[in-house]
């Protein structure tokens, strides 16, 4: 008996000179991805310019136009005083101690119509977006009052409380009431009914959902209210002073104005922006602590 020994197929492949090649082709790739460049977005390769710079560019750019054209008297002193000029009276004004009392004084009477504002708006919010009997009663009323100028009202507010302190302090208060409310309110309506729903299912009593559930969810439009709110204070502040005040910001604004003296106008204003601006700067720092939960846009 004979055994012949065939000779190899070659249409076979060879198991380990195709492995080998398929570890070659895997180097040669792995090569490849390591000499890949990453895709870097458009905006992170434009030239970075400091976010403070690009903020302050725009009103130095403003202050300097403004010193030109005092300086070369396209701009005259009796219709608006020069950068300059307004720095020096600001500085006599801090030296002799009138602006730092009559800040004080309109600090107090804004302190004290936000407080009472916020307590009445949020309350009748409250009131209005928690009970269906609520809003019949409450939300009609608040709406036919919002459409009423505050301002309007002034002379009514004088014969009702005088011309001392109350006034003042009752229109702040109408103008801060009505932004709040309708935020609240609108926060409140706005929170996810699957919410609730959630929540009850979990045995959640009826507190216990307004606590955990639709305070939380209405604490955004709060927030977003109380900046609008103290905005209109300072608006309403304005105002408020321009009427039989003896002492206050709009007061030396009211001085200024029959004498002329563009100068202190303008600084009354400018305290009334910084005010503003810090007030809102305030209310943004409280957004970022109290809404850490809720991930947001910062724009790019």
């Amino acid at each position: 008996m004979s055994i012949s020994h065939a000779p190899p197929d070659s249409s076979k492949p060879d198991i380990p000179a195709i492995s080998a090649s398929k570890e070659a082709e895997g180097d040669a790739h792995g090569q490849a991805s390591l000499d890949l460049t990453p895709i870097v977005p458009a905006s992170s390769r434009r030239t970075r310019v400091p976010r403070w710079l690009r903020r302050t560019s725009g009103p130095l750019l403003l202050l300097g136009l403004w010193q030109l054209l005092s300086v070369t008297g396209a701009l005259a002193s009796n219709v608006l005083a020069s950068p300059g000029r307004i720095a020096q009276v600001a500085g006599d004004l801090i030296g002799d101690g009138s602006l730092a009392s009559a800040m004080g004084t309109s600090l107090q009477r804004v302190a004290f119509g936000l407080l009472l504002g916020a307590v009445v708006g949020t309350g009748l919010a409250l009131v209005s977006g928690l009970f269906r009997i609520g809003e019949d009663l409450v939300d009609a009323p608040v709406q036919m009052l919002r459409t009423v100028p505050f301002v309007g009202l002034i002379p009514l507010f004088i014969i009702w409380f005088g011309i001392g302190e109350a006034p003042k302090v009752a229109i702040i208060t109408l103008g801060v009431t009505f932004p709040l409310y309708l935020n609240v309110y609108a926060g409140i309506r706005g929170v996810d009914a699957q919410l609730i729903e959630a929540g009850e299912s979990l045995g959640l009593s009826r507190w216990g959902l307004v606590r955990h559930v639709v305070l939380p969810g209405a604490l955004p439009g709060a927030l977003t209210g109380l900046r609008y709110s103290l905005g209109v204070a300072w608006l309403a502040l304005v105002f408020a002073e321009q009427v039989n005040a003896d002492s206050g910001i709009g007061f030396l604004m009211v001085q200024a104005r029959d004498f002329l003296r563009t100068d202190v106008i303008v600084v009354c204003l400018i305290v009334y922006a910084f005010l503003g601006l810090l007030a809102d700067f305030i209310v943004r720092s409280l957004e970022r602590l109290l809404l850490q939960w809720r991930p947001t846009f910062t724009g790019r």
